[in-house]
């Protein structure tokens, strides 16, 4: 099998089979490619069943000469790795040279938060005499109280909100659903919105079912989601790097500090594995220490 059948079938199994999202079945595609490209820049005529371990070896070598990051090389290592399991699936190969291919070693990162004084003051930063006030506390207020992705926030649905029940339905990655807890402040905040402002938008066809528009009556888009949030960050005179991803950091954050079980901080956050989850845990501990370094007598 030729490398642009291989991409074609490994593209329709990622789309299928794995259920993964257009933006991650284009990442893991351009993740294979490299290696594809990497064949290339050496003259090699080899298929993807003729690929060796040491191959494999060789493109991590070129791909860190090039400097990548070893985020984006460990990226990459599970593209490939995903690849090959599609091949050994669809009998292409019968052994799989990237079963013991190594990513390079990554430290966990751990993400900024806010504290939720930070969060207040952002909050009450927000112009509500505007349209677009009313419309960005609401939005603020649903990331903060129910921990969302940004491209979750813009594609809310009116017909995935269940106030009665105090719960919202979010399509998050590869199009899987979850219930989601939503607070009475972000509930009064959508509530205020919709009678006040979207009511009186001439919304665009196709938009009719989303929550979040922007002026012209479309779904608002991720991007505009970000300079809202560091526009207000600058108002404040806040000192820090914050995004929309900032808010459902800091929510995971409060939840652990508050108690919170992590199972159902990872049923919130829609993560696949616990341990994805797990580096709040980190910042507790983090928390912790300052706590005592603070209050303890014999700090």
């Amino acid at each position: 099998m030729n490398w642009n059948a291989s991409l074609a079938g490994f593209r329709s199994y990622l789309k299928l089979e794995r259920s993964l999202s257009e933006n991650s079945v284009e990442a893991y595609v351009r993740d294979v490619q490299k290696l594809q490209q990497y064949l290339g820049s050496i003259s090699s005529s080899l298929t993807p069943s003729q690929i060796e371990l040491e191959n494999l070896r060789e493109l991590l070598k070129w791909v860190n000469g090039l400097g990548m990051e070893a985020r984006s090389q460990a990226r990459m290592v599970s593209g490939i790795k995903s690849f090959y399991k599609y091949l050994l699936l669809e009998n292409v190969i019968n052994h799989n040279p990237a079963e013991l291919l190594e990513a390079p070693k990554l430290g966990r990162k751990l993400p900024d938060t806010l504290s939720i004084l930070d969060i207040n003051r952002l909050l009450e930063g927000i112009d509500l005499s505007t349209p677009e006030g009313e419309r960005n506390r609401a939005m603020l207020e649903t990331l903060y109280s129910s921990g969302l992705r940004v491209s979750e926030l813009v594609g809310l649905r009116i017909s995935h909100l269940f106030f009665d029940d105090g719960f919202i339905k979010i399509t998050g990655k590869g199009d899987k659903e979850r219930l989601v807890p939503i607070g009475s402040s972000a509930m009064k905040h959508i509530d205020i919105y919709r009678q006040n402002v979207r009511c009186h938008l001439d919304i665009k066809k196709g938009a009719e079912d989303i929550v979040f528009l922007n002026r012209r009556g479309s779904k608002i888009s991720r991007v505009m989601v970000f300079l809202i949030i560091k526009a207000l960050a600058r108002k404040i005179n806040l000192k820090k790097k914050i995004s929309p991803h900032t808010f459902r950091h800091s929510f995971a954050t409060h939840l652990i500090e508050g108690g919170a079980d992590l199972r159902a901080v990872q049923e919130m956050l829609g993560h696949e594995s616990i341990t994805t989850t797990e580096i709040y845990t980190h910042l507790d501990r983090d928390y912790l220490r300052e706590a005592i370094i603070q209050f303890h007598p014999r700090s």
